[in-house]
This record gives structure tokens, C-alpha cells and sequence, in this order.
């Protein structure tokens, strides 16, 4: 047992100071015998960096060795080393940029493109979490990954559709990408995956997110309204996806009828639209709140101009639209809503209220 001494000094005891050393001497074996090209060896560092950002740092200097066995020939040695390199990326943006700088996509882009549906995967979440790095987004959008990604999307398995559309959605975030996202139609497999999946999962907050960002362009408008049942499903995660999804599947549809009412305006409402729009003024994130309001006035007959929209108007915004939707049961839902709206208002106005009397 240390002295109490021992203890207050800071000083690491003789079994602490001799284990690191131990430590690292075995870290750089193992990372000899990456150099070495022993696949094991790659499994190892796989299994050291699962969890532990410690190791991730430490095993750092195998980036190298396994970004050259990613390239290797021998039997299984390409998956072990993606896989370890995938696990050294997690949560660490030094190493991501590492891996890169390392060589490591023009290997990756090949596996995307096999045949072998678990390297396939593999390759698409290594993408996606490089791509994660703002560093490394401009060198991977320039790599031709774009068509590969969107390629996957189409005929993937599921994870690797899943982790497609979220790398995609990383690589958006560059404006000029956009035109190549575009250029490679991923507007029908981005509608399937939105269908098949559930409305509020991650996967549909990122598929809404790129659409939202795509329908500034009317090629997207056009393949969007061309797919069938493309915008009914954007409005079923106005009404069903989570606050983030919900945020851009509003501004999905305002961006569409901002950029042509005419054109746009009657297919919104005729999805029925707008229960999920009243619900949203209420329920939603700031941003979706204001996007649904401007939305909703859009929807009027004659809307008013944005600086002519005051709060008080959202009534007749809604009795105005509520009154040309096609079907008892859709209007009536409409005004089920707008009564729902006024109660919580005013339950918030009474607690606004309750609040400021019990500070007077």
C-alpha cells in the first residue's frame, strides 16, 4: 500500500510508472507489425480504438502503414485495415484529416465500387465520417466520390444507403456541390429511402435536409414532382418526423413555392399540407415556426407581401385555405387544428401572465 506521502506528492507509483512505458513499447510493436502487413495486427488496432479516444490518439502513427495495406492484395487485409482506419477516424478530426492526407480515398472510392456489399458498406461509413471533416470535404468532393456516393444510394445495402445519404448531406454543405449531387439524378432513390424508412430517424432528417437544399434548383423541382408520391412524402414528415426533420420538410416545401407559387401552391395543398403547417406554428422549432407561417400565407388565394404579415392574420390565413381544400374531411381537420392552436396560445398567454403577476 503507498504512503500517504506518496500520494500527496503527485509523484506516479513504481507499478503506474512502469506500466506506461510497457504500454507504449507495446503500441509501437503493434504498429510494426502494421508496417509488416500483419492482418491481425490491423484487427488489433481495430479492437483497441472501438472505444477508447486514449488509443485513437496513441495509435495514431498506424495510419500510414494501414492506408497502404488498405491497397494490399493479401486475404482479408483490405477489410481489417478499413475497418481500423474507421475506428481511428471516430470522433477525432486529427485523424481523419490524417487518413486522407495519408491517401486513403482513392482505395476507399475502389471499395465503394465492389462487388463485396459488406466492403461496399464499410467504404460508405469511412466516407462518411472523413467527410464529417470540413477539412476534408473540399478533397473528397474533388475525389469523384459524389456519383459513387449517390450510385451506392441507388443499390446499396441498407446501411450503406443509410450512411450514403448522410455523407451526401456533409458534401452539400458546400454550395458547388449541389450541381453535382444533381447531376447525378439522386432525387428517386432520396423519395425510396424516404418511403421505406421511418419519418423520424436520422436518415430522414439528412434526406430532408439535402432535398431542402437541392429544390433551390428547379431540375430538382421538376424530378421532385415527377416521382410519384415525392411531395406527399415530404408533407408526411412535415406531420411525422422529428423537430429537425419537420424544420426542413417546411422548408422544403416554402422553397418550392417561393420559387414558383403558381406552379407549386395547389400541389402543396392538394398533399394536404396544411394540418402539419398549423401544427408546426406551435409545436415546431423557431425556424419551423416562421417558415410555416410565411408558408401558410403563401397558401392564401392572395397572400399578403412578407412585410404586410402580422401575427393576427394567421386565422384567416387558415379559414381562407381551410375553405378551398378539396373534401369535408381535410378542412375540418384544418379547423380541428387552428382550435388546437388558439387553446395552447392561450395557455401560454396565461402563463406569460401568472408569471409577470407573481413578479409584481
Amino acid at each position: 500500500m503507498e504512503s500517504p506521502e506518496a500520494c500527496s506528492s503527485g509523484e506516479a507509483s513504481p507499478v503506474a510508472a512502469a506500466e506506461r512505458p510497457s504500454e507504449a513499447a507495446a503500441l509501437r510493436a503493434l504498429v510494426d507489425r502494421v508496417r509488416a502487413g500483419e492482418v491481425d495486427a490491423a484487427r488489433e488496432v481495430r479492437r483497441l480504438t472501438r472505444a477508447s479516444a486514449r488509443h485513437r490518439r496513441k495509435l495514431a502513427a498506424a495510419v500510414e502503414p494501414l492506408v497502404a495495406m488498405l491497397r494490399a492484395a493479401a486475404p482479408g487485409a483490405g477489410e481489417a485495415a478499413l475497418l481500423a482506419l474507421l475506428n481511428l477516424a471516430v470522433r477525432d478530426e486529427r485523424n481523419k484529416t490524417k487518413i486522407v492526407d495519408a491517401g486513403a480515398l482513392e482505395p476507399l472510392l475502389g471499395y465503394l465500387q465492389s462487388s463485396d456489399l459488406n466492403l461496399q458498406e464499410y467504404a460508405t461509413a469511412a466516407l462518411l465520417t472523413l467527410s464529417a471533416s470540413s477539412t476534408n470535404k473540399p478533397i473528397i468532393s474533388a475525389s469523384g466520390a459524389i456519383p459513387l456516393l449517390v450510385k451506392v444510394l441507388k443499390e446499396g445495402n441498407p446501411q450503406a444507403k443509410n450512411d450514403a445519404v448522410m455523407a451526401l448531406y456533409n458534401l452539400s454543405t458546400i454550395t458547388d456541390n449541389l450541381q453535382a449531387i444533381l447531376a447525378v439524378q439522386p432525387i428517386p432513390p432520396l423519395i425510396e429511402l424516404l418511403k421505406g424508412g421511418k419519418r423520424s430517424s436520422k436518415t430522414a432528417d439528412k434526406c430532408c435536409a439535402l432535398l431542402e437544399s437541392l429544390l433551390a434548383f428547379d431540375q430538382c423541382r421538376v424530378a421532385l414532382t415527377s416521382e410519384e408520391g415525392g411531395v406527399l412524402t415530404i408533407v408526411e414528415v412535415l406531420e411525422e418526423g422529428s423537430l429537425q426533420g419537420r424544420e426542413h420538410a417546411v422548408g422544403a416545401l416554402l422553397t418550392m413555392c417561393e420559387s414558383d407559387r403558381s406552379k407549386y401552391r395547389d400541389l402543396i395543398l392538394n398533399e394536404g399540407a396544411i394540418p402539419g403547417l398549423l401544427e408546426l406554428t406551435v409545436h415546431g422549432t423557431p425556424k419551423s415556426r416562421m417558415k410555416a407561417h410565411v408558408l401558410l400565407d403563401l397558401l392564401r388565394n392572395s397572400p399578403y407581401s412578407r412585410s404586410r404579415l402580422q401575427p393576427d392574420t394567421l386565422e384567416n390565413i387558415v379559414t381562407n385555405i381551410a375553405s378551398q381544400i378539396d373534401g369535408e374531411d381535410r378542412g375540418g381537420k384544418a379547423k380541428k387544428m387552428l382550435a388546437e392552436m388558439v387553446k395552447v396560445s392561450m395557455e401560454q398567454s396565461l402563463r406569460h401572465l401568472q408569471r409577470r403577476a407573481s413578479f409584481a
